[in-house]
């Protein structure tokens, strides 16, 4: 059985106890993160599309027999993303000999130690003996993964995703246990993401459509679809493993194999019932799950609600009576505790630091400042499910109330000129602020809007999710790279670089 409450953790032990150092464990994790995700039921997209299948049906396919190309249809699939025939071939047979599912985690590393030792020996004694985190990851990419795009830019950008499992579990004393960081979800989940799309539309979930259904991710607008999606997406199972999407009151009723208490702990499901009984006749519940923990009193939760024309916001909730900040019509049951996470984890959303475009008003936006409203509907007051659309662009901030308790903390007001029409209460997410000056050298990330710059063509998809390196200035372009010298990545417009 692996050791590890998330498949991150479970690999990282995993391979330790093969025998490789911590950075050919880092420089390998960090490829097959690349590829994968770090998810083994993992189907290359392109695919998906091209066969009409999910990552939870194609496997299940396979598993069957019902699909009976796996080893020919050319699809990268697992943690490798195998995708020639004969070693497509090898793991299925292997799988079938241990009879494992084709998407099983224990199964797929096991696969890849026998393909290590047998067909890749001199990548594996560079795994073992690497000095550098860089070393290893380039012997996997250029050795063993061998994908279409080997350049200076892949290569860095590999070994920049094993410098982060380097630095989380390396630095680690023999005896000591591994912090294992929990990042919250303060903003609403970003299109494509299937722990949030209904399995008709080629997501994870079976819950039924929000209301009002959101073009992005259909479960919302509804808390049940949300809180299943969240709890789930924690793990990152690449399916909807834990819970059940019936009324939210029932959750615990249908968290088989879980832990329930009263103490608030992240990614933690909480759950109350509305009205006397569970049966629904008086009400269905709520649910939400916690993101960050103030004080044994006081947390922020992530929330939906059926019916709602806000499809996601967060909350501050304050103990008080036992009910966790909910009207009397509501009774608290209990937090259901997350398998992902482990006790004693600690939030990983500490703010950005110095200038560039910061995300989200929450950040410290006050009475006064000059923001780029991105949002398209505004509303009447700070916590009104009552909206109209307007046009985004600049705008002042008017009036701050309550941020991470109110659904719209900022009341902006258009600036002639800056495009917009906005008037009213608006959401923290929908609120960039201009910030210091940045500087040759300054690491950055990127906004997802970003176009290379004075084009309309987008970056490769990796460097949205990349660290990157200010390297020249020219106005409002700016060169980046994530290098600190060497190749340049591409120039971007100041406007959607946040410094880090």
């Amino acid at each position: 059985m692996l050791a590890g409450k998330n498949n991150e953790e479970k690999i990282w032990n995993y391979l330790k106890s093969a025998g490789l150092n911590d950075f050919g464990t880092a420089g390998l994790m960090g490829n097959l993160y690349a590829e994968s995700g770090l998810i083994p039921n993992n189907v290359e997209n392109l695919y998906e599309k091209r066969l009409g299948v999910t990552d939870a049906s194609y496997t299940a396919a396979v598993d069957s027999g019902k699909y009976q190309f796996f080893a020919t249809d050319k699809a990268g699939y697992g943690l490798a993303q195998w995708t020639y025939c004969s070693r497509k071939a090898e793991l299925l047979d292997y799988a079938q000999c241990c009879r494992k599912s084709i998407g099983n985690l224990e199964m797929q590393l096991d696969f890849l130690m026998k393909e290590l030792r047998e067909d890749y020996k001199a990548v594996l004694a560079v795994l073992k003996t690497a000095g550098s985190v860089r070393a290893a990851s380039d012997a996997v990419l250029l050795k063993f993964e061998r994908p279409a795009d080997q350049s200076e830019a892949a290569q860095a950008r590999r070994a920049v995703f094993g410098q982060k499992y380097y630095d989380r579990y390396a630095a680690v004393k023999e005896g000591q246990t591994v912090k294992q960081t929990f990042k919250p979800r303060l903003t609403r989940p970003e299109a494509g993401n299937k722990y949030y799309i209904t399995k008709g539309r080629g997501g994870y979930s079976d819950a039924i459509r929000g209301k009002p259904t959101d073009t992005l991710c259909d479960v919302l607008s509804n808390c049940v679809g949300y809180a299943y999606g969240r709890f789930n997406e924690i793990g990152g199972y690449g399916c909807c493993k834990y819970l059940r999407p019936v009324n939210a009151e029932n959750f615990i009723q249908y968290a088989t194999g879980l832990t329930v208490g009263q103490i608030p702990k992240l990614g933690a499901c909480m759950v109350w019932r509305k009205g006397a009984t569970l049966n629904g006749s008086d009400g269905a519940g709520h649910v939400a799950i916690v993101e960050k923990i103030i004080s044994a009193t006081e947390i922020v939760t992530s929330e939906s609600g059926y019916g709602s024309t806000t499809p996601f916001w967060t909350k501050d909730r304050k103990k008080g009576n036992g009910n966790w900040g909910a009207g009397s019509a509501y009774m608290f049951l209990g937090f259901i505790y997350n398998p992902a996470v482990a006790d004693g984890a600690v939030s990983d959303d500490a703010p950005p630091s110095g200038g560039g475009v910061t995300e989200g008003g929450s950040g410290g936006c006050k009475v006064g400042d000059i923001v780029t409203f991105t949002g398209e509907r505004h509303y009447t007051s700070a916590n009104s499910t009552v909206s109209k659309p307007c046009k985004p662009g600049k705008a002042k901030v008017t009036q701050v109330y309550q941020p991470l308790v109110s659904r719209h903390p900022y009341h902006l007001v258009a600036v002639s000129g800056g495009g917009s029409t906005v008037y009213g209460w608006v959401d923290a997410a929908d609120i960039k602020t201009e910030a210091a000056v940045l500087a040759v050298g300054d690491q950055v990330t990127m906004d997802k809007a970003a176009t290379v710059y004075g084009t309309t063509r987008k970056f490769s998809s990796w460097v949205y999710s990349t660290k990157l390196y200010v390297r020249a200035i020219s106005g409002d372009r700016i060169s980046v790279s994530t290098l600190k010298s060497g190749a340049i990545t591409g120039n971007v417009d100041k406007k959607y670089l946040t410094k880090v």
